[in-house]
């Protein structure tokens, strides 16, 4: 693992795996293999991603993190062939209901937001900044500050009829697809700034390691979170069955 310890070069994706299932796996093999060509110039081997993610024990539900790397690659020629080789690493799955979310907005843009790459230096560190400041997360803006995404997961409003995404340079997430796809209100994307933002009255989060999770606060601006719609979003999204890796 040469390669992506030392030179912090690659790509990966998250997934919630239970009972043998994952949601959206299909979407997320093919964010891998899309990857994979972007990042790497190579064809990533799904079938032995599968092969290998089925090797983890899904009795009980477990975060898979998939990770596409070259251990060949080296800093002075990283314009060399590489060969995608993958890692897969697990952690216990989030138990319990989480609290919702107290975020606070900070300009920055990720390294080419549209790639699920593994330099996370920013992110981390501007969770933690966030944290020892009091707050849960940050959430991403421009710097016009135009809304986003999370350090690693995508926000979403409702505004009182339709679920509202922003349309920023984004990282587009496999959950926040399905959550669009449940049919439970009609999706919409747009350019939100802050100040637009502050108007909603709902707010959430969504993450494959998490699923849908209410949003408290963003800033000075609270949202409510004791909401039917969150409940019943949460709710179309948990029943979906995932597909057999």
């Amino acid at each position: 693992m040469a390669g992506l310890a030392l030179c912090n070069y690659g790509h990966f994706t998250t997934m919630l795996m239970s009972q043998g299932r994952v949601r959206g796996l299909s979407l997320h093999l093919q964010r891998l293999v899309r990857d994979c060509r972007k990042l790497l110039d190579a064809e990533l081997d799904v079938d032995r991603v599968r092969a290998l993610v089925r090797r983890v024990d899904s009795e009980v539900p477990q975060t898979v993190r998939v990770t596409v790397y070259a251990p060949q690659l080296q800093l002075a020629r990283p314009g060399a062939d590489l060969d995608a080789h993958v890692l897969v690493t697990t952690r216990p799955a989030p138990g319990g209901e989480l609290p919702p979310l107290r975020l606070r907005s900070v300009a920055h843009r990720r390294d080419v937001p549209d790639v699920k790459h593994v330099g996370l230096f920013e992110a981390v560190r501007q969770r933690r900044l966030a944290q020892r400041a009091g707050f849960d997360d940050a959430l991403f803006v421009d710097d016009r500050s135009r809304v986003l995404e999370g350090t690693t997961w995508n926000i979403g409003f409702h505004d009182g009829a339709e679920l509202v995404w922003p349309s920023g340079e984004q990282l587009l997430g496999v959950t926040m697809h399905l959550v669009q796809s449940l049919g439970v209100v009609t999706s919409v994307t747009r350019e939100l700034d802050l100040r637009a933002a502050a108007g909603f009255p709902v707010a959430f989060a969504t993450s494959a390691a998490v699923g849908v999770r209410p949003i408290a606060a963003l800033d000075d601006t609270p949202y409510d979170t004791a909401t039917g719609l969150l409940d019943e979003v949460c709710h179309r999204y948990l029943t979906l069955p995932g597909d057999e890796v």
